[in-house]
């Protein structure tokens, strides 16, 4: 099978080094890919969204089966553009529908979606320009805090928690009236905030059937003790200590099977991952967000402890078989950690050069998956914030996040910063 995987970051990297495991997998693409993709195939230069190149691409070189990574391509219809032209539409594509990823490229659609299913979240009302004094209004007899959420793609930054009124109507007026985010804050939604222990959990389904292929807790504050402004991820833990059995089975009855059942129900087409973006209260879950693909640097985890075939589990999703496919996960622990540019998730600098990949690759416990990287000559250099995350499997969260950071010590690039905390609410101690 020839497989073209979109994307140039950490999870497609991860992706790739995967998906090359398979004895299904004959040729590997990624577009555009990354400095460590070109390890597991070659890098192909497409954007993420030039479907008509990615086209010309898959006849030319006979692609069976496309994976797309980002959210992006998937909210603007590449799985529409497949699957209407008649030189495409036999490809497998991984990916949800341009309607169905609304889930995620619509904050709006998304929590009608959950009312319409009695799905657990967040109290939530929706406001425009049109509406704008009416949301002042609002706003001000909310309880604090206030989370106020650009409706549409802010790439991970246009949700705001605002502590007081003051701030939650200043964050208002520059999200609608001055566009900080641009058409994706044309509409916002106020959310009542939830004051709970985040996870992750990531399901892969045809739209009817689906599985479980592994959950994560991801860590967003720039600074340690979870300080600081957010990020697109500094680190990830898998498996979670305290999602047991118990929390597990509230999560599939609760909010998996009416999630999927809703797909179903409202004619949605879905063949792909969905993330559900959970908080626990209570021992109970609720969900935060859906997205219609796999998370990054969550997939540096979840994706190195499934054991079982992806691509065969891809091509399943595809046949209508996903439902008899058998889910082995490694019981082991493993911990991701995130190395980024100086000055994120601010201002930073590209094409800085990165040396001691190759000699931090050698370690059997640790894998380098590459995110910002780009090849130039013989040199590797930084081109984006998030630089390179190192896996680590180990017995416990500690000793593996420990391993992680080991291998980043021998790695070097002027303004290199990382979390030196990752998974520091999971020691030895609360483990056992």
């Amino acid at each position: 099978m020839n497989i073209l995987l979109l994307g140039s970051g950490g999870r497609e990297h991860a992706l790739a080094w995967k998906m090359a495991k398979s004895h299904h997998c004959d040729q590997l693409f990624i577009a555009p890919g990354n400095a460590g993709t070109v390890q597991f195939g070659s890098n192909v230069s497409i954007g993420i969204n030039d479907f008509e190149a990615q086209k010309n691409f898959c006849i030319e070189h006979k692609i069976n089966m496309l994976v797309v990574g980002p959210e992006e391509p998937l909210v603007n219809g590449v799985y529409d553009f497949f699957k209407n032209d008649d030189a495409l539409k036999n490809i497998v594509v991984v990916g949800p529908s341009k309607e169905a990823a609304q889930l995620e490229g619509s904050k709006a659609f998304s929590k009608k979606f959950m009312q319409r299913h009695k799905i657990p979240t967040a109290g939530y009302a929706e406001f425009t320009k049109e509406n704008f004094e009416e949301g002042k209004k609002y706003l001000l007899l909310h309880t604090l805090p206030i989370v106020l959420k650009a409706d549409g793609l802010a790439a991970g930054k246009g949700v705001v928690i605002c502590k007081d009124h003051h701030e939650a109507l200043q964050v208002f007026e520059e999200m609608i009236i001055h566009k900080q985010f641009g058409d994706a804050s044309n509409k916002v939604v106020v959310e009542e905030f939830l004051d709970g222990i985040e996870v992750s959990v990531f399901v892969l389904t045809d739209g009817k059937d689906y599985q479980i292929i592994g959950h994560a807790k991801d860590y967003k504050r720039i600074g340690e003790g979870d300080s600081g402004p957010n990020t697109g991820g500094m680190g990830c833990v898998s498996p979670v200590p305290f999602v047991n059995d118990v929390f597990m089975q509230k999560v599939e009855e609760r909010i998996i099977k009416p999630t999927v059942a809703g797909l179903q129900k409202e004619n949605l087409v879905y063949n792909g991952f969905i993330f559900f973006g959970l908080i626990k209260i209570d021992n109970n879950p609720f969900v935060i967000e859906y997205n219609c693909r796999m998370g990054d640097p969550e997939t540096e985890v979840v994706i190195p402890r499934l054991q079982t075939d992806l691509v065969a589990m891809f091509a399943a999703m595809d046949n209508g078989t996903l439902v008899d496919v058998n889910i082995y996960t490694d019981e082991k622990k493993y911990a991701t950690v995130v190395a980024v540019s100086g000055g994120y998730p601010g201002d930073y600098k590209k094409n800085v050069q990165i040396n001691g990949i190759a000699d931090a690759q050698m370690n059997n416990d640790s894998i380098v998956f590459h995110a910002g990287t780009k090849q130039v000559g013989e040199d590797i250099v930084t081109n984006g914030g998030r630089v390179l995350t190192v896996t680590s499997v180990a017995e416990t969260i500690s000793d593996a996040a420990k391993k992680s950071m080991k291998v980043l010590g021998q790695i070097h690039f002027d303004g290199m910063y990382f979390r030196k905390d990752i998974g520091y609410e999971f020691d030895k101690e609360r483990e056992s």
